[in-house]
């Protein structure tokens, strides 16, 4: 059986039916596969040194058999997979000769072409051939598969640490080699603004940098002075959401409000609670954890964000991108108790106390974005104080929020701390670089549940699915960033696209097996991922402090 992650709904492959040979194949593309076939010859053509001359549809049989002695590959769109198997599967037919994606949609082919790239071995992952006129072989026998859910995804802070736009496109393309399917750009908070506004400059030119950065956990007494930032201009973005949407990953974009914001603040000092707060003096903050510098309940900054809004929602296209994400999590109230100007508004609107401000911040832009086409998404606090119908929420306080939000009648993606932070220690062993939060293994991650089973058919049926999700405040660079993030991803893919076993829970030692091969892909995408044996030397962060949990081993 071949070593697949995410592991197929169904699979045959018989050791005694011999094997699909591929030594410079022909291409027949269906109508609508266009960009499957695209991706084929720039990726597999890569590796290979394929060209995948085009077939004409007439000469070739509908089987797509072997043309003139060399193999054929045969996409096609099949939408009634859709009724039998569901959106975004396909099947995948291996005969000697012959090639056969069958796609219920795009994305259900795209992913067919995916799994064809893993029946190829690690060295089909290449950017160039290592061995230049080799014959590629496949195991003969099928393939059906479909995910369990439509929402597969993980979320990037790159408002911690930046993350340049070639590093954003790389995980895009490890998302979708995973048949992950949404990227969450976490794109605001205090220690950085990384999306460029033309009406407001100022929120890149000052928001964008901060002078220096805490290392370690915020407990720790070290620092990095050298000054960070770093920005996306709108044609970095609307590159990023083309080069995703090729790869049928949505993007969707987060801003933060009214707390996490003291990086705006910074840039547009009005923003902030002036008759408490000197917000003149502030710069984009250098530490982490909970900032009290918090955005003005006025009529001023909410049309201050509503420009915010209206240049994101033309870089982020309703087809591709039809959430938008405005955090909500995290506001302290204490400024807002100490504004007379705060306080004015709370008896203005009638609201309940510096609570009640919080969800009129959040219930604004819930009916303005509605009036846009768009649908609004936050982390769970936006529950307090009601929600529009087609508002959704982001589970991240374990599953309550998620249980609650369900129950009322609103979609959830869940994404719970205490499971799929992958910001969370990998082991309680010393050597874990600045090791954060619970200990979550590679293991742990695989038993991850999105659906809590105390929910009835009719609320689970609001769980779109699951993202992890992936704070970069101790994550410097690429490099940390790959340790934290895999090879936990390959598990998580795997919880939201295979089907669970019935009955019984998922086969850990069967996924570990089939994580032998694919390490070796990881390898050969040059991923820096964290070996099961533990941290590599240059992996370590010795003597930078992390956030043990009560009850758990220290981390120095």
């Amino acid at each position: 059986m071949p070593e697949l992650i995410p592991e197929p709904r169904y699979a045959r492959f018989a050791r005694d039916a011999g094997e699909c040979v591929l030594d410079d194949p022909l291409l027949q593309a269906g109508p609508g596969t266009e960009g499957t076939a695209r991706w084929l010859r720039r990726e597999l053509g890569a590796a290979t040194g394929w060209e995948l001359p085009a077939l004409p549809a007439l000469t070739a049989s509908a089987a797509g058999e072997a043309y003139g002695g060399r193999a054929v590959i045969r996409l096609v769109l099949r939408p009634e997979l859709a009724r039998s198997i569901g959106a975004e599967s396909y099947e995948l037919h291996v005969a000697q000769g012959r090639v056969l994606l069958e796609g219920a949609d795009p994305a259900g082919l795209f992913y067919a072409a995916q799994t064809l790239r893993q029946l190829l071995g690690p060295e089909a992952y290449r950017r160039a051939p290592t061995a230049p006129g080799r014959a590629w072989r496949l195991p003969v026998g099928g393939i059906q598969d479909g995910p369990r859910f439509g929402w597969r995804g993980m979320m990037l802070d790159v408002a911690r640490h930046f993350m340049p736009k070639d590093g954003v496109l790389r995980y895009v393309d490890l998302l979708a080699a995973h048949k992950l399917n949404v990227l969450h750009l976490h794109l605001t908070d205090d220690q950085g603004w990384r999306v460029e506004i033309k009406r407001h400059p100022r929120l890149t030119e000052v928001g964008a940098w901060r002078p220096r950065s805490r290392w370690g956990h915020r407990a720790s007494p070290l620092w990095n002075e050298t000054p960070h930032g770093g920005f996306y201009t709108q044609d970095d973005i609307r590159e990023i959401v083309a080069y995703a949407a090729e790869r049928h990953v949505r993007v969707v974009p987060e801003i933060d409000v009214p707390g996490h914001s003291q990086a705006a603040i910074a840039a547009y000092p009005e923003l902030g609670n002036t008759d408490v707060v000197d917000t003149g003096a502030l710069e984009v903050w250098d530490d982490w954890g909970i900032n009290e510098n918090v955005l003005a309940p006025t009529e001023a900054v909410l049309r201050f964000y509503e420009g915010v809004f209206e240049e994101l929602l033309e870089l982020f296209p309703a087809e591709v991108s039809p959430f938008v994400h405005v955090g909500g999590d995290e506001c302290p109230k204490g400024q807002w108790r100490a504004s007379a100007l705060a306080q004015e508004r709370i008896r203005e609107l009638g609201v309940d106390g510096e609570d009640g401000l919080q969800s009129w911040f959040i219930r604004h832009f819930d009916g303005w974005l509605a009036e846009r086409g768009r649908r609004l998404i936050g982390w769970d606090e936006i529950l307090e104080g009601g929600l529009a119908p087609g508002a959704a929420v982001s589970s991240w306080r374990g599953y309550a929020g998620g249980i609650a939000a369900a129950e009322a009648g609103h979609d959830v993606v869940m994404c719970p701390e205490q499971q799929v932070y992958l910001d969370h220690r990998q082991a309680g062993g010393g050597d874990e670089p600045m090791p954060i939060g619970y200990v979550r293994s590679l293991e742990d991650v695989y038993r991850f549940e999105p659906v809590p089973p105390k929910l009835s058919p009719q609320a689970a049926s609001h769980v779109l699915g699951a993202q992890a999700n992936v704070w970069t405040e101790v994550m410097e660079n690429q490099g940390r960033v790959d340790y934290q993030v895999f090879p936990r991803l390959a598990a998580f893919a795997e919880v939201v696209w295979s089907r669970l076993p019935e009955p019984g829970e998922r086969d850990y030692a069967g996924f570990e097996a089939r994580m032998g091969g694919h390490y070796r892909r990881l390898d050969v995408l040059g991923v820096d991922y964290r070996p099961p044996g533990g941290p590599l030397p240059w992996q370590r962060r010795p003597g930078v402090l992390g956030r043990p949990i009560e009850g758990e081993p220290p981390n120095v």
